[in-house]
């Protein structure tokens, strides 16, 4: 993993996310350089000089980007936005809740990010999904060469993605290469459903994956009886709840294997394995609707597979990074061999040799967007 700051290990996972997202390591360098005393102090001290640093450079891509559309250049003011709506994103996401200018900085990267895929013509449908008399915000990449109604993959959030940076991912894309289309979820406790609807995470995903099942058998584009479920990080718990119970689901992946998180809370406590966040434990009461860190940690053993994955009788991916820092390998191992009635199921362990040995492999993203795309277009 790229690591510019000594030690700080939740600092260095958001440049990863910047660099694996298509940030340019110039400008990634230039955010970072000026933030190597501030992140000495601690995960969470040096976040505001963090949110300053990035989002300056974030200014300066709209600023070129309105220049190069002034001149007539959408291509190029596209991918200057695209760049601005990644660091953005990067400094809104190492806030603390109450941090007033985030709102701000989460704006910025949707005003970002839908003018360059506007600009950049890109393949990506901003779309709304119909669920508990609201939407959750979504996009649609559609598959490549489809000459009718396509399989196609849910692709669930974790703890504190949004779908911007599974788009960024590339996985959305390189499924749309072998004729598989995807839909990305800000789902209740991610991205806009939580930060401009107020819907915080329950431990049923089933829920919200029926409403993507219903929408998805509505377009005359998908095909209905090839509708799998992915997610990353706390989506490899999300997705295997949902393909559970949801067996309108043909496929299922879990990008990073989350068995017990509950149970992790307590390891966490006890400061075993890194963070995703700074803040850690105020955002995950932020996520959950919980008013306290006691009424949280009450609650988090339900939010397990222990029992669960017995449940899915479709085929199941599970991948891995053998150095993963924040999600034990064992809990790998464990779904892999608790979901004895899928029909067809693997266990993907990324080693040193291979690459993306990191959380959700955020040291070389390629290596699992890749497998994995081949193996659900194998499959489903």
């Amino acid at each position: 993993m790229f690591e510019i700051f000594p030690d700080r290990y939740v600092w260095n996972l958001s440049a990863n996310i910047a660099l694996s997202s298509g940030g340019e390591i110039a400008e990634i360098l230039e955010a970072c350089r000026p933030l190597l005393d501030a992140a000495a102090r601690g995960d969470a001290p040096g976040t505001e000089d963090f949110f300053a640093s990035w989002c300056a450079v974030a200014d300066r891509q709209v600023e070129l980007a309105d220049e190069y559309e002034a001149a007539g250049r959408p291509l190029s003011a596209g991918t200057r936005l695209r760049r601005a709506a990644i660091y953005y994103q990067v400094a809104e996401r190492m806030q603390a809740r109450d941090f007033a200018p985030r709102r701000r900085a989460y704006t910025d990267v949707l005003d970002a990010f839908e003018r360059s895929v506007r600009l950049g013509g890109e393949n990506c449908e901003l779309v709304e999904v119909p669920y508990a008399g609201t939407t959750l915000p979504a996009l649609f990449v559609r598959a490549e060469g489809a000459d009718g109604p396509a399989p196609v993959m849910v692709h669930f959030n974790g703890l504190d993605s949004t779908k911007e940076m599974i788009y960024w991912s590339g996985i959305g894309q390189e499924l749309a290469r072998r004729g598989v289309s995807t839909l990305m979820v800000d789902h209740p406790g991610t991205g806009g459903a939580l930060r401009l609807r107020g819907l915080t995470a329950f431990p049923e995903s089933e829920r919200w994956g029926a409403a993507c099942v219903d929408y998805l058998q509505g377009r005359d584009d998908v095909d209905p009886e090839r509708i799998g479920v992915m997610g990353w990080s706390l989506g490899g718990y999300y997705a295997p709840r949902a393909a559970a119970f949801e067996k309108r689901f043909a496929l299922c992946v879990a990008w990073g294997a989350n068995y017990n998180w509950g149970e992790l809370q307590r390891r966490r406590r006890e400061r075993e394995g890194e963070n995703p966040v700074p803040h850690y434990w105020e955002h995950v009461q932020w996520v959950w609707g919980k008013r306290s860190l006691e009424e949280f940690l009450e609650f988090a053993p339900a939010v397990s597979l222990v029992g669960v994955v017995e449940k899915i009788t479709v085929p199941f991916l599970v991948t891995h990074g053998e150095n993963d820092r924040q999600i034990p390998l064992e809990y790998a191992h464990a779904q892999y061999d608790n979901a004895v009635n899928s029909p067809k199921r693997e266990l993907k362990i990324f080693t040193r040799r291979e690459g993306g040995v990191e959380h959700v492999s955020a040291d070389n993203q390629p290596v699992a967007t890749n497998f994995i795309a081949d193996w659900v277009s194998e499959t489903l």
